[in-house]
């Protein structure tokens, strides 16, 4: 009489697909338990043999590694939660295709002549979050000795997430802005765009980084509306934030001297806002507030005293 709950190793591979081999690899890795025949031969219970390696089978093909299905097995992690991780690995799989796809289309379309200079370009930012890190890096690289949770607010401002699924705008535009905050210069100009007239000068940074923005996140729904530059409450307290981080007041005088070094007259700081700008769309970025404070500081300059 045949036990028809025990079954070999040819049988279980008949009943499931899978090859005998691998279900020995399965056997020795832990994943499938067996027993022995009177002749030393695998016997496995045929029911829960047969439907964990149909399980096995199944989840392999959804792309679930060995190790995550193990732990599920064992008990040590949920289906969900195993789907989840495999969900999310996926996710960076499919970013990094589009990068990589958005990388070729961007050196195709190239001009003939442009084309190695590209290339370098696209290759030494292959990696979407290195970059981002590396753009975080150097703004808490500005901005010390301001807080890190602090320089958070600014960073989020300022550091545009890897884009998805890039355009080859985007991943051209993404490149650059990797390679632009690699040229040592560049840190010295942001500080002197940021800080403005005499930054040595600076008592309190901390205090001075916060007001400058307060008063920036205020000339935000200017810029938004498209108003015009001009004198008022929020340029008012742009100067005043930097006067008293100075122990200076708002004055004439005061307000000339940090005009002259509010000239965004460096092409590098001036291709980084626009970079950014392109890549946070209709986002009013920190440039672009930047720039409107600027002009209205300049109005105000020249307007004939009261």
């Amino acid at each position: 009489m045949t036990d028809d709950t025990q079954v070999s190793i040819g049988e279980l591979a008949r009943r499931t697909g899978l090859p005998v081999r691998t279900i020995r690899f399965y056997c020795d890795e832990g994943i499938l338990e067996s027993g022995r025949s009177a002749g030393g031969h695998r016997m496995f219970d045929t029911v829960t043999a047969t439907e964990r390696l149909l399980l096995v089978r199944r989840m392999r093909a959804l792309g679930l590694g060995l190790g995550s299905i193990t732990e599920m097995l064992r008990g040590e992690r949920s289906m969900d939660e195993a789907i989840a991780a495999e969900s999310a690995r996926l996710d960076l799989e499919l970013r990094s295709l589009a990068w990589r796809q958005a990388s070729l289309r961007a050196v195709g379309t190239a001009a003939p002549t442009q084309r190695s200079e590209r290339l370098a370009l696209l290759a030494a930012a292959q990696d979407g979050g290195a970059v981002h890190e590396g753009l975080v890096q150097f703004w808490r690289r500005i901005l010390a000795p301001v807080p890190r949770n602090d320089v958070d607010r600014w960073v989020g401002w300022n550091v545009p997430e890897p884009p998805a699924d890039p355009s080859v705008d985007e991943i051209v535009a993404y490149a650059e802005l990797a390679a632009l905050v690699t040229d040592p210069a560049l840190n010295s100009i942001v500080r002197q765009h940021l800080w403005l007239s005499h930054p040595e000068l600076i008592h309190d940074r901390h205090r001075l980084y916060t007001d400058v923005g307060d008063a920036l996140e205020d000339v935000v729904p200017l810029v938004a509306k498209d108003v015009q530059p001009h004198g008022g409450p929020e340029l008012d307290r742009f100067v005043t934030a930097h006067a008293g981080a100075r122990g200076d007041r708002d004055s004439p005088r005061f307000r000339k001297q940090l005009l002259i070094e509010a000239a965004d007259a460096d092409r590098r700081i001036r291709r980084y806002w626009a970079l950014t700008g392109r890549l946070f769309g209709d986002r009013i970025t920190v440039g672009r507030a930047l720039h409107w404070v600027h002009a209205a500081l300049a109005h105000s300059t020249d307007a004939p005293a009261s």
